[in-house]
């Protein structure tokens, strides 16, 4: 298995990115907005720094999952498996859906298949 540094270091980037994000900004548009554009993008440089093979749809599938993990969030989930007292899952998870994640999260997949493409044609014009 080789690793795609440029990836992992983009990963850890939009890590520390994303924590201080959720430890100091309060406010109405970086946290509730910014921030969920960037954890697909961030799920995204994960996946393609630990998996070399190039995987079709993935910008589509973190969309999906993404979104599953937001309608989990209606029907409580988190409260349903009784970890509301652990603040880290409920973290990540999220404890309150609302429809503007999702367009989020969309909004990050099509920059991201924006991306696929202009790298693709990089690559090719190499």
């Amino acid at each position: 298995m080789r690793i795609n540094r440029k990836y992992l270091f983009s990963f850890f980037i939009l890590l520390m990115i994303e924590i201080i994000i959720a430890l100091f900004v309060h406010d109405t548009f970086i946290r509730p907005y910014i921030g969920d554009v960037l954890v697909v993008i961030l799920l995204y440089t994960l996946i393609r720094g630990l998996i070399q093979k190039t995987i079709k749809f993935l910008p589509v599938y973190l969309f999906i999952f993404a979104s599953t993990v937001e309608f989990a969030q209606y029907y409580h989930i988190v409260k349903s498996l009784n970890l509301e007292n652990n603040k880290v899952i409920s973290t990540i998870i999220g404890t309150s859906y609302d429809i503007k994640d999702i367009i989020n999260y969309l909004i990050a997949t099509v920059i991201l298949i924006m991306w696929e493409k202009i790298v693709k044609n990089v690559t090719r014009t190499k």
